[in-house]
């Protein structure tokens, strides 16, 4: 086998891993926390489409012909296997991503030493592209995943029937069971739909969400009440092993007073102080009740998203991270 014909192969097979690439990330759109990780994943998928041309065009320059089912092969996979991440946690979902990332990453490294002996040096060059792109995308994805080790909100969150399996809502379980029945009948029929199945697939699990979403706000203010309850009665017998599981539920759904945040005279602070005060936070912890409160209470997106990045700047200090 010639270097030319390794070549070939190996730019064919990530041409496919590219175009599932994208449609993974077309995916994980309707998982994005904020705007700015919308906009992020939006613009990584156009890349991975952007990349699977240049592929495709050095391909074509070596006398190598696409495989002209590789793009619906992409897609079909990526539909697969975020229908199959349903009854996974959202960790594993992600441990998947990483997956398919060092996979493509290893290629374009394989890549780019068989473009050096060979003397391709735009195949060369098209490698270090690609190793860049990777290796930003696999840090990403760990910092992603540190900061849902933390306990913190990452910046993909789990879709309803993920929460389910990750056990963390099982105070909604009855109606997310009918939500994920009806998503699941729902996958069945847009696996049969070709092109649109992704978009879809996405429609689908947004209203999931929208739906999940107000059922368990409904029962917040109910829980609310009983752990508060729960919490008192527990102190009160001097249980405080059980008053502390009542504590961290209640901080997990927002329902803590100002004067329970580790910031302090937190509600009469400006934009401008909460944020200076939430980059003086040190532990996942702390970082997170502030999130909670923020988003149940204030709604604030600059303020949220101050605290998110504090939270990733953490992850990625956990993970080895400088970048």
């Amino acid at each position: 086998m010639t270097d030319n014909t390794k070549l070939i192969n190996q730019l064919r097979a990530l041409v496919l891993l590219t175009q599932t690439e994208e449609q993974v990330a077309r995916t994980r759109i309707s998982q994005a926390r904020t705007d700015a990780v919308r906009r992020e994943l939006t613009q990584n998928a156009d890349h991975a489409g952007e990349r699977a041309l240049l592929i495709t065009d050095q391909l074509r320059a070596l006398g190598g012909v696409p495989d002209v089912v590789t793009p619906a092969i992409g897609r079909a996979g990526a539909v697969l296997k975020a229908t199959f991440e349903q009854a996974a946690p959202l960790e594993e979902a992600l441990l998947t991503d990483l997956q398919l990332e060092h996979q493509l990453l290893d290629r374009a490294t394989y890549l780019k030493v068989l473009a050096d002996k060979a003397g391709e040096t735009k195949v060369r060059q098209l490698a270090e592209k690609l190793i860049e792109a990777h290796t930003a995308t696999v840090e990403w994805l760990t910092v992603v995943l540190a900061e849902e080790a933390l306990g913190g909100p990452a910046a993909l969150v789990a879709t309803p029937i993920q929460k389910v399996a990750g056990g963390v809502a099982r105070a909604v379980n009855a109606p997310v069971r009918f939500v994920a029945n009806r998503v699941n009948t729902a996958v069945d029929t847009v696996q049969h739909a070709g092109e649109e199945t992704s978009e879809r697939l996405g429609a689908i699990a947004n209203r999931a969400v929208a739906v999940t979403d107000a059922v368990r706000e409904t029962l917040s203010a109910g829980r609310g009440a009983t752990l508060r309850r729960a919490e008192q009665v527990a102190e009160r017998d001097g249980n405080r092993d059980a008053a502390k599981v009542a504590k961290a539920a209640r901080e997990e759904l927002g329902d803590v007073s100002a004067d329970e945040l580790p910031i302090k005279n937190y509600d009469q602070l400006t934009v401008a102080d909460a944020i200076k005060a939430i980059k003086g936070l040190k532990t996942a912890h702390d970082i997170n009740v502030v999130i909670r409160y923020e988003e149940t209470h204030k709604d604030r997106a600059n303020v949220a998203s101050a605290a998110q990045t504090q939270l990733a700047d953490l992850a990625k200090e956990k993970v080895g991270v400088t970048s």
